[in-house]
């Protein structure tokens, strides 16, 4: 291979030539287009070489006609490299040659477009194709796995039953979407199916496995995840990242850091930047400001790993947190890269907590709200915490006008909740559950409890409702993490724990209502919120009420 094509990253937009220019090729050109696939196709499959595939596709236009074997071997390094402009192109040519309806071309079409955070246009792909074959649902239901669209996703899959058994690969993404929604059920059978309907070889699969774990530690289930991780007959260095990550998620974090022992005493693997996220988020969470300093010191001196912002962000959030944050801030300012509104958002939650006073918490808000991909709301809600803390209502007024004005709406609060293999979403103050009668009335009587047993709202969670302490607790009781837990109530079982997934932090009162639940009702109730997991037993929270 010629040492000038080995140039080409990161990939330029490619001068592929105009569809005018395209013309039929000459006789022999069967078998030259055999060898470009030939060629085409290896560097696609190469982990480091997939920018030559697009190199060598746009040298053999000009010779040699691309046909049904090529698209899909270009498609395949555009996908990887996100090459969009180029993908875009290659889907005009190949509809200009009249491979548009090739079953193999629109499958990897859609994995191009699925790769490139282009859904809609996979979707349609996948919705036009009058025949589909496994693996065009497969890489339906993956490409929503990977955008995020969980509930799309299991949708699909079920459609897919009608006319498809689910592979081992169906069933990888099945496993994702799973934890995604926190359809723990759902993930219990998808894991039973693997046990029951596959070979020994796909039960051991490590792909399977990473899956499982991330699986059932995003439902809260953090005991069945180490039994996978325990009972797998080979790791890779995902599988280790997978339970770090996961018993840091759920705040446990000797077992965390024991893990990252293991694996660095194997010196089978060497701990990457992922496994750092996973132990620095371990000590955030559990406040260990000296062994974040420790780990972070050892991930750049002794590993060689180059802080990246994810690094900066849980050490940033770990001081501020801690009370230091006038050390934060001058972490921030020593940074290496760009802080971004992730970091700028977790200082002003601590200065909010901390009462570092207006003048800096002004400050912070104004680089939040300068940052690019910022959600506004968010930091407006915490700067009008910080100005009710200091009576200033004023401000509190001035914020609430200033969010009208730039039409910012508070993000609302979501949270679901799985029984019976179905998945129920809740917004706060919703009332458009077929049950939402039952779901209201139960919650009045877990008030009622818990106010005999001495609970008062916090009227100061509800810092942009108005002043009077009978509407801010009107705004609170409808918070919908409230709701799904009511709706748990109804038909807890004994001894299965109630779990919701919320997509906003557990605000403090919240947190609060729902130690004395699971104290009052006997009931362990599991929440996972932004930011990481809530184990409620007995009247405590895992989290030490440090969060």
């Amino acid at each position: 291979m010629p040492s000038s094509l080995s140039s080409a990253l990161p990939l330029p937009p490619l001068p592929l030539p105009p569809l005018s220019d395209l013309r039929p090729a000459a006789a022999n050109a069967t078998a030259s287009s055999v060898s470009w696939n030939a060629l085409i196709r290896a560097c696609a499959r190469s982990p480091d070489r997939k920018h030559l595939a697009l190199v060598l596709y746009r040298r053999m236009l000009p010779t040699a006609r691309p046909d049904n074997f090529t698209f899909p071997a270009v498609l395949t390094a555009c996908a990887f490299l996100s090459a969009l402009p180029e993908g875009f192109q290659i889907h005009a040519q190949l509809l200009k040659l009249g491979f548009g309806g090739n079953l193999y071309v629109l499958n990897s079409l859609i994995h191009f477009y699925a790769s490139c955070g282009h859904m809609p246009l996979a979707r349609k792909l996948f919705d036009g194709m009058s025949c589909r074959s496994r693996v065009s649902w497969n890489v339906a239901i993956d490409g929503h796995v990977g955008n995020g669209e969980y509930d799309a996703a299991l949708a699909l899959f079920r459609a897919m039953q009608h006319e498809f058994s689910p592979d081992q690969y169906t069933i990888q993404s099945v496993i994702g979407a799973c934890g995604g929604v926190a359809a723990l059920s759902l993930g219990v059978w998808a894991h039973a199916l693997v046990l029951r309907k596959f070979d020994r070889m796909v039960a051991g699969d490590v792909l399977i496995n990473n899956s499982l774990i991330d699986l059932y530690a995003k439902c809260g289930s953090i005991a069945m995840a180490g039994q996978v991780f325990e009972r797998m007959p080979a790791r890779d260095l995902a599988s280790w990242n997978a339970m770090i990550l996961g018993f840091a998620m759920h705040g446990r974090v000797d077992e965390c850091f024991d893990t990252f022992a293991r694996l660095a005493s194997e010196k089978k693997f060497m701990p990457n930047s992922i496994t750092f996220v996973g132990v620095l988020s371990a000590c955030n969470h559990g406040g260990l400001v000296n062994d974040g300093r420790r780990y972070f010191d050892s991930m750049v001196r002794e590993f060689g790993i180059e802080p990246r912002i994810e690094h900066y962000g849980c050490m940033v959030d770990l001081l501020a947190r801690a009370g230091g944050i006038g050390e934060a801030l001058d972490l921030v300012s020593s940074m290496r890269c760009k802080p971004d509104a992730v970091i700028w958002r977790s200082l002003l939650d601590a200065c909010c907590k901390q009462n570092a006073g207006v003048e800096v918490s002004e400050s912070v808000a104004r680089q939040a709200l300068e940052s690019d991909n910022v959600d506004s709301s968010g930091v407006y809600v915490l700067l009008s915490r910080v100005y009710a803390s200091a009576n200033r209502w004023n401000d509190v007024g001035s914020v609430r006008r200033l969010m009208s004005d730039e039409g910012v709406k508070k993000e609302p609060g979501c949270s679901s909740i799985e029984t019976d293999g179905a998945v129920h979403q809740f917004v706060a103050g919703d009332t458009s559950h077929p049950q939402s009668n039952r779901i209201y009335e139960k919650l009045n009587q877990v008030e009622h409890r818990l106010a005999m047993v001495g609970y008062r709202p916090d009227s100061s969670q509800a810092p942009l409702v108005a002043e009077l302490d009978s509407v801010k607790w009107d705004s609170l009781r409808l918070h919908s993490e409230r709701l799904a837990i009511a709706f748990g109530l109804l038909d807890a079982k004994p001894g299965e724990p109630i779990r919701v997934l919320k997509n906003l932090r557990v605000c403090r009162d919240c947190h609060t209502m729902i130690k004395l639940i699971s104290r009052v009702y006997g009931v362990e109730i599991v929440v996972r919120d932004r930011i990481r997991f809530h184990e409620f037993k007995d009247g405590s929270c895992s989290c030490r009420d440090y969060w």
